[in-house]
């Protein structure tokens, strides 16, 4: 579909992404959440640099400059709650995003890039809400820190070299802090450069739709049709947004990020947020502590593989009822994992963790490669 827009190229390169783009009659509004991940990425960004322009990063004023924050500064405590909160809606809008494409086929060809380049959005994405968790400096922050470097160290011959690296010294200290403090500011306009990319990616091949089927007739301009499905959906998910911010601010966050850093007292169970809690449960549900990082970092490196194992002819779950019922199983393994990542590690935690980790994995390494294979055989023989 040719621009209306043809004097100014950026004006056209605007109009033919924002405007005149083809998009399948059909989309949901699912389709929206995808929009509003974006804009609570800029949120981020911009509730982020105002709050930089007040924090103190040292170990002696950072949890101190939070509460002037949220004191002294006008309106800090707004930006802040914005910003804290922010980070469990943008993750909210990004799981919502995954599990979308997973239920509806968007990671097949041709969007094997698209969907690569997500997945490193989401990895960028979670190594960022850590980096920022530490950042108030209390006592969940400096353990979580201490406890999660030091997994590094399971790397063999260098990987106690590493720890004392990104430490910047034998401890969590002021220097962790500092390496902390300029990666997660620094962070989010990598992801901002990436979704980008992201979106080029996304207009190369078009949207997928309900149905799986590409199709290159049945379209629609995005403007004014598919925005406001959009804009509906940002709407709508900002009352959410604005609920938790107002009346539920502290809600997600852990009581004892609250208590000033004490590298002398330990916390009963550190645990992180909870959009980070399946993978904590992954990395715990493995007894060897090698095991179990691999595990974690495997838990989202393997998303990239579907692209390539997918053995479904058919996109969408919406004609595999069969598939459906075993991705909602995967779903509901996930919440479980949520679940055990905030508890202590005994029985039975132990050992329903383990057994929803190996679930979790066979998803990946049996379901998207085999079971398309086997829906054929039972459509060839009319099963």
């Amino acid at each position: 579909m040719r621009s209306r827009y043809t004097k100014a190229p950026i004006v056209d390169v605007l109009a033919s992404h924002l405007v005149d783009y083809p998009s399948p009659t059909n989309l949901g509004y699912l389709w929206g959440v995808g929009s509003s991940a974006g804009l609570c990425l800029g949120i981020q960004i911009v509730t982020g640099i105002f709050l930089a322009m007040h924090y103190t990063c040292h170990v002696d004023l950072a949890f101190a400059s939070v509460e002037h924050i949220m004191r002294d500064v006008n309106n800090g405590w707004l930006i802040r709650y914005i910003h804290a909160n922010g980070a469990s809606m943008f993750f909210i809008t990004i799981y919502v995003h995954m599990f979308k494409n997973i239920y509806y086929g968007s990671y097949a060809h041709p969007r094997a890039a698209l969907w690569c380049s997500g997945v490193v959005i989401f990895l960028i994405t979670v190594l960022t809400a850590f980096l920022g968790y530490v950042l108030p400096w209390g006592q969940m922050s400096l353990w979580g820190a201490t406890v999660i470097t030091n997994l590094v160290s399971a790397i063999p011959l260098v990987g106690v070299s590493i720890v004392e690296w990104l430490w910047g010294g034998f401890s969590v200290d002021n220097a962790t802090l500092n390496r902390f403090f300029s990666l997660h500011y620094l962070f989010p306009f990598l992801i901002a450069g990436l979704t980008i990319s992201h979106l080029t990616l996304l207009h190369q091949t078009g949207n997928n739709n309900p149905l799986g089927v590409d199709t290159t007739t049945d379209k629609m301009p995005f403007y004014p049709y598919c925005y406001v499905k959009d804009l509906f959906v940002f709407l709508s998910f900002s009352v959410f947004f604005s609920v938790m911010v107002f009346f539920y601010p502290n809600a997600l966050g852990h009581p004892d990020n609250y208590i000033p850093a004490n590298p002398l007292v330990t916390p009963a169970h550190i645990v992180p947020e909870w959009y980070l809690l399946p993978f904590y449960a992954i990395l715990r549900s493995i007894p060897n502590k090698l095991g179990g990082v691999l595990a974690m970092g495997g838990a989202i490196l393997i998303m990239l593989t579907m692209p390539f194992t997918n053995s479904s002819v058919i996109r969408s779950s919406y004609f595999r009822p069969l598939y459906t019922k075993l991705f909602w199983v995967f779903a509901a393994t996930c919440l479980v994992l949520m679940w055990i990542g905030q508890n202590v590690v005994e029985s039975p935690y132990e050992e329903i963790g383990q057994v929803a980790t190996v679930i979790y994995f066979l998803y990946f390494a049996a379901v998207i490669p085999f079971f398309g294979k086997f829906e054929d055989y039972l459509l060839r023989f009319n099963f």
